[in-house]
Formats: structure tokens, C-alpha cells, sequence
């Protein structure tokens, strides 16, 4: 089984930061990818950032500059740091590790943004 659980929502204000953590347990190895997706209300599931087992990693156009994801491998758990938060940056944000066998999910934590 794998266990992920994510940690660090919560309120903030427009211009404020936050970091994110995902803690990852179980067969959790070997990956193929990490990564962060979010949800908004009435919108689509979308991809945040990602970071494969080599390290390299991509985000969505409207976090480039402002986000960054990050690994320790030695704690297996997962980051985001969100910094410049916009109030559009509010939703659920899920944890997804991609392993060659399946995909999991965490269960979110929600970060909302005050403007």
C-alpha cells in the first residue's frame, strides 16, 4: 500500500507564501514522477508542478516564477513552496506520486487566498 499526506494549507493573504508537504509511506519505490495538482471549485483537476526521480521538473505556466517543487529523498516526502500567492491559486491541492505499477493521491489540503 502507499500512504501519502499532505500538510501546510491554509489562509493566506494575496503576496504571501506558503510551503506545502507530502509525506509519503509504504511501497513507495521505484518512482517514476512526483507531483502537485490542484482543484478549484467547478473546475478541472490541473497539473501544478512535477518532479521526476532524476530530479527534473516542470510547472504550469500560471505558477512558473512564483512556485517551486522540491524532493527529500531521505524523508520521502514531497514540497511546495508558494510564494507571491494570488487569489486564483485557491484550491485543493492533491499530492500524486506516479509509480511504474499505478498512480496515487493524496487526500488534498486546501490553500485559499485572500485578496
Amino acid at each position: 500500500q502507499v500512504h501519502l499526506e499532505e500538510s501546510g494549507g491554509g489562509l493566506v493573504q494575496a503576496g504571501g507564501s506558503l510551503r506545502l508537504s507530502c509525506a509519503a509511506s509504504g511501497r513507495i519505490f521505484p518512482i517514476k514522477t512526483m507531483g502537485w495538482y490542484r482543484q478549484a471549485p467547478g473546475k478541472q483537476r490541473e497539473l501544478v508542478a512535477s518532479i521526476t526521480s532524476g530530479g527534473t521538473t516542470s510547472y504550469a505556466d500560471s505558477v512558473k516564477g512564483r512556485f517551486t517543487i522540491s524532493r527529500d529523498n531521505a524523508k520521502n516526502t514531497l514540497y511546495l513552496q508558494m510564494n507571491s500567492l494570488k487569489p486564483e491559486d485557491t484550491a485543493v491541492y492533491y499530492c500524486n506520486v506516479d509509480l511504474f505499477r499505478g498512480t496515487y493521491w493524496g487526500q488534498g489540503t486546501q490553500v485559499t487566498v485572500s485578496s
